[in-house]
């Protein structure tokens, strides 16, 4: 995989950074969303197909991004199908930050250290390449606009987006409900990233432990609400981690 197209978890993780604070809008259900963007890219990249509510390897040649690379051999080594809600409901162990990293010596965002309540020290991050950002969002923007059904990544990108609950964040307040229930109807328009959405949706309303019945893993293209999260900053050598799900997940390894 080229490292000239950012993938789809460090375009949802820019999405979700807010240029004012620095900080990443709903932090916890943003840790699953950022494994269920693992899948989609994984997906994309024909390394991985849906199986019903499961996700099976069905190439397991690296791509060259060394943390989907990750990803997929922890999939490869499960040796039979895997339920999206088990990967994504797992421990997610310094995910967030990883990305966070990797955008930094990119040089897409900037790291600046503080302390929360004059004690606790932290770091925030301000986007550099705000292009970028602002093309992302365009994109998002003109699929809510017009209606046309966008390409597969956009698509799935939305899905996540909503899934994880940053509809409120990009927007906000009545002016911005129209355009956040157009970005829920997104997710229709890609099956993985529908099965993905569903499954981070899923976690996060306490499913994982619930086998989805059969007819339930046919309707990705059913609408759910996220749950809430709130936003916080990142504590300096304390990477957000999710304490959702049961399952047993395998380290997502850093770069």
């Amino acid at each position: 995989m080229g490292r000239s197209r950012r993938t789809i978890p460090e375009e949802l993780l820019l999405l979700a950074l807010d240029p004012t604070t620095g900080t990443t809008a709903q932090p916890q259900s943003l840790d699953l969303g950022l494994a269920g963007a693992q899948l989609v890219e994984l997906a994309l990249a024909g390394r991985i197909a849906p199986d019903g509510d499961r996700i099976a390897v069905v190439m397991a040649r690296p791509t060259g991004d060394p943390t989907l690379d990750s990803a997929l051999e922890l999939l490869r080594r499960r040796g039979s199908p895997v339920r999206a809600v088990h990967w994504i409901g797992g421990p997610r162990l310094g995910l967030r930050q990883t990305y966070l990293t990797h955008l930094e010596r990119c040089g897409m965002v900037h790291a600046v250290a503080g302390q929360m309540c004059g004690v606790l020290p932290t770091t925030r991050y301000q986007a550099t390449e705000t292009a970028i950002s602002r093309e992302i969002r365009a994109r998002l923007d003109n699929a809510i606009r017009t209606g046309v059904p966008p390409d597969p990544r956009t698509a799935a990108l939305a899905a996540l987006a909503h899934a994880v609950g940053l509809g409120k964040h990009l927007y906000p307040g009545n002016e911005g409900r129209s355009s956040r229930s157009r970005l829920r109807d997104l997710i229709r328009h890609d099956p993985m990233g529908g099965l993905v959405a569903h499954a981070v949706m899923d976690v996060q309303n306490g499913a994982a432990a619930q086998p989805r019945r059969p007819q339930q893993a046919a309707s990705a293209g059913a609408v759910r609400q996220p749950a809430p999260a709130r936003a916080t900053a990142e504590p300096a050598g304390a990477p957000g981690q999710s304490r959702h799900g049961h399952s047993r997940m395998a380290r997502v390894g850093a770069r």
